[in-house]
C-alpha cells in the first residue's frame, strides 16, 4: 500500500501544532475559526451532552464529507482516533504505530528514519482538532437531516391541501427530496405519505400528478397493505396509460412500480393481462433510442409471463416475433431475461407454434449458443429443442443449415453442465436423422482432425 504523506506536523513545547507551510502554528481554536481545517467558523460546543462517539462520527461521515489530511493516519490512510506523536515529528493512530513496531521496526514509517527515543507522546492538540472537527460536521449532517425531515412532512401536508399546478408543484419537490435524503424516505413512509400519495392516484389523475407520485412511490418501501392498495383497477390502468403515453423516465418508473406488485403474496395475474400493458412494455424493448427502458421492461415482462392469462395476451399480439427480432442486439443482462420470456411462451402450444412460425427464431438462437454465457445456451438450447421437435423434418433441417450441429458439438467437448451436454447430446441425434452420415459430418463443419 502506498504512504499516505501529509504536511509533516510536529508538537511544540507550548503543545501547539506546527503545520508545515512556512512553520504556522495552529491551535484548535485558531485551526477552526480561520477554517484551516475546514470548521469553517467556530468551535462546536456540545454542552453538557454526552461526548460523541468518534467511531460513530466517522462511519456516519465518511460517504459524505472529505477529512483533512492532517487528521489522516499515514499507515492505514484512516482518520485517527487516538494520534500520537514520535521523536520524528511525525504522527500516527497508536494502534498502528504500536503494531509497526511489534514487527521489529524500530523507525518511522513515513520517513524512515532511525528513531533515537522509542517512546510515543499523545498529540492531544490533534486529537482536540479532530473532535472538534468532526462533532461539527456530524452536528451539521444532523441538522440538515432534521431540516429534510422537516420539509417532508411540511411537503405531506400541502399536498392534503392544494390542488391543480400547486399539487404538482409540491409534488415535484417533495420528490426531489425524497430521491435526494434517505431520511426523508424514512419519514414519509412512517408518516403516512405511501397513503397520501396513493390516494392521488386514480381514474381523472393527470399524468403530471401521476407520473410525479409514481416517481416517489418506486423509491419507497411498500408495505403489502400499500401494495394491495396501488393495485386497484384504477390505479393500475392509470399506471398503463401512462406507460404507453408518459415520458421515458415515467415508462420506467411505471415498470418498476408495477413489477414490486407482482412479487407480493397477494397478486392477482389478472391486473397485469391487460393487451395495453404488454404492448407497452414490448414498445420500451424495441425503443433503440432509449436502452434504459429494455431492461425494466423485459424484467416485467419476464415476471408477468409465468402467468398463464398474460401469457395468452403476450401471443396475442406477437410478443415472440418482436423479441426474437430484437435478440441480437440486447447486452447479456437483457438476453437473459428475453430468452426467460421465450422460453416461458414455449411451455404452451400456441407459444410453440409462434416460435416455429417466426423465420428467425432458429438463426438468432443457433448464433447464442457458446457465445454469451452458460445460462443463455442453456435457454436457448432449450427453445431450440421445442422447435425442431415440433417439425423434426423443417425445423431440424433448417437449425442444421443454420450450423446448429457444429454448435452442439461445441457444448458437447465443452466444460458445460452435464445436463446441458445431454440435451445437446439429444438436440444432436434428432438433427442427424434427416441426414446420411456423411452428409451430416460435413453439415458440421468439422475440420479432418475432430473426424
Amino acid at each position: 500500500m502506498p504512504i499516505y504523506q501529509p504536511p509533516s506536523g510536529r508538537r511544540g513545547g507550548d503543545g501547539k501544532l506546527d503545520v508545515a507551510e512556512g512553520g504556522k502554528i495552529l491551535d484548535l481554536e485558531t485551526a477552526v475559526k480561520d477554517g484551516i481545517l475546514g470548521g469553517g467558523g467556530g468551535l462546536v460546543s456540545c454542552g453538557g451532552a454526552e461526548k460523541l462517539d468518534l467511531t460513530k462520527i466517522i462511519e456516519e461521515l465518511e460517504s459524505v464529507e472529505v477529512v483533512p489530511s492532517v487528521f489522516i493516519c499515514p499507515i492505514s490512510l484512516e482518520p485517527m482516533q487516538d494520534p500520537v506523536t514520535l521523536c520524528t515529528g511525525q504522527t500516527y493512530e497508536r494502534a498502528n504505530i504500536v503494531k509497526w513496531f511489534s514487527f521489529g521496526h524500530y523507525t518511522c514509517p513515513t520517513t524512515m528514519q532511525e528513531l533515537w527515543d522509542e517512546s510515543i507522546t499523545p498529540n492531544k492538540t490533534l486529537h482536540q482538532l479532530i473532535h472538534s472537527w468532526l462533532s461539527q460536521k456530524y452536528l451539521a449532517m444532523k441538522k440538515r437531516s432534521e431540516d429534510v425531515q422537516g420539509r417532508a412532512l411540511e411537503l405531506l401536508e400541502t399536498l392534503k391541501k392544494v390542488k391543480g399546478q400547486a399539487r404538482v408543484q409540491a409534488l415535484k419537490q417533495l420528490r426531489q427530496v425524497v430521491n435526494t435524503h434517505g431520511s426523508a424516505k424514512r419519514t414519509t413512509v412512517d408518516n403516512g405519505g405511501v397513503a397520501v400519495i396513493s390516494s392521488l392516484l386514480g381514474p381523472f389523475t393527470s399524468h403530471a400528478v401521476g407520473s410525479e407520485a409514481i416517481g416517489i412511490l418506486v423509491n419507497l418501501d411498500l408495505s403489502s397493505d400499500s401494495k394491495a392498495n396501488l393495485m386497484q383497477p384504477a390505479k393500475i390502468s392509470l399506471m398503463v396509460d401512462m406507460l404507453n403515453e408518459g415520458s421515458m423516465e415515467t415508462k420506467i418508473n411505471c415498470a418498476k412500480l408495477i413489477e414490486t406488485f407482482i412479487q407480493g403474496k397477494d397478486f392477482d395475474s389478472e391486473i397485469v393481462s391487460s393487451l395495453s400493458l404488454v404492448v407497452g412494455l414490448l414498445r420500451l424493448v424495441k425503443d433503440k433510442r432509449h436502452p434504459d427502458g429494455v431492461l425494466p421492461a423485459l424484467s416485467l415482462l419476464h415476471a408477468m409471463c409465468s402467468h398463464k392469462c398474460v401469457k395468452n395476451s403476450a401471443l396475442s399480439v406477437g410478443a415472440v416475433p418482436q423479441l426474437v427480432e430484437v435478440l441480437p442486439s440486447l447486452n447479456n443482462e437483457c438476453l437473459e431475461f428475453c430468452l426467460c420470456i421465450l422460453e416461458n411462451l414455449s411451455t404452451i402450444p400456441e407459444g410453440r407454434l409462434a416460435l416455429k412460425e417466426c423465420p428467425s427464431t432458429i438463426p438468432n438462437l443457433v448464433r447464442l449458443l457458446m457465445k454469451v454465457s452458460e445460462g443463455c445456451t442453456q435457454l436457448a438450447l432449450s427453445i431450440l429443442w421445442v422447435v425442431c421437435k415440433l417439425s423434426p423434418e423443417e425445423g431440424a433441417s433448417m437449425a442444421v443449415e443454420a450450423g446448429l450441429a457444429a454448435k452442439l458439438l461445441l457444448v458437447i467437448q465443452s466444460g458445460c453442465d452435464s445436463v446441458l451436454k445431454q440435451r445437446a447430446s439429444e438436440l444432436l441425434k434428432l438433427c442427424s436423422l434427416n441426414y446420411t452420415a456423411t452428409l451430416f459430418i460435413s453439415k458440421c463443419k468439422l475440420t479432418r482432425t475432430i473426424q
